[in-house]
């Protein structure tokens, strides 16, 4: 395991929990295996709608080496400065520190209350999600992860949320900094991770697990 800045997580009544840092994004990433046509089990919680995390898949061999980015500076009510912001910003640009696996592998998003192309269950600004099955708040949640030669597929407690082609040539396009570059080729056999987010954003993982498809024996 290697955990990239700034982030950090904790193991609370038998499940990692995210203890974000407000200097930046952070990142733990399973560096002992890369992963190709697979399903992941994801077995989480979030403290609240906004509480904002994310499963990176197929991240390519540079997280391992990536540079590490400038904190960022926040303001007592904890929103970033003007240079907070520059310097993630920065850290985008140049694909730093977690950001890294932004643009160089897929976010399948944990955030219940943003809107349709960043919320739960959505490959981060390339899929749209579809409403989640309604459970009571902070309710334990089981994500699903196909990964499938080129598709990208996320079901929620038994329903299909999204799926994504990433050889279509119809992808939408980026609208903002913080999401990911389109041109940058992700590889089909890559690192897993979980993200941390900004201060408050407290997700729990009671498990994640990974198994071949029968299919995909090589």
């Amino acid at each position: 395991m290697e955990i990239h800045r700034f982030g950090a997580f904790e193991v609370a009544d038998g499940a990692l929990r995210t203890a974000p840092d407000p200097r930046g994004l952070g990142l733990l990433v399973y560096s002992r295996e890369k992963f190709w046509n697979c399903q992941l089990k994801i077995v989480y919680r979030s403290e609240k709608p906004k509480s904002n995390a994310g499963v990176y898949v197929r991240i390519d061999d540079g997280i391992l080496t990536a540079k590490q980015p400038t904190p960022a500076e926040r303001n007592k009510d904890g929103s970033l400065t003007d240079q907070g912001r520059k310097a993630m910003e920065e850290a985008s640009e140049k694909h730093l520190g977690p950001w890294y696996a932004v643009h160089h592998g897929y976010e399948v998003q944990i955030c219940d209350s943003a809107d349709p192309a960043h919320r739960t269950g959505a490959v981060y600004s390339l899929t749209q999600a579809a409403a989640m099955p309604e459970k009571p708040a902070g309710s334990w949640r089981t994500m699903v992860i196909t990964l499938r030669g080129t598709t990208i597929d996320v079901d929620i407690d038994g329903k299909r949320v999204s799926s994504l082609d990433t050889a279509s040539p119809d992808l939408p396009p980026r609208k903002i900094w913080h999401e990911p570059e389109r041109k940058p080729k992700r590889p089909e056999v890559g690192y897993v991770g979980l993200q941390t987010h900004d201060p408050g954003d407290i997700v729990e993982f009671k498990e994640v697990s990974v198994r071949p498809l029968k299919e995909a024996a090589r």
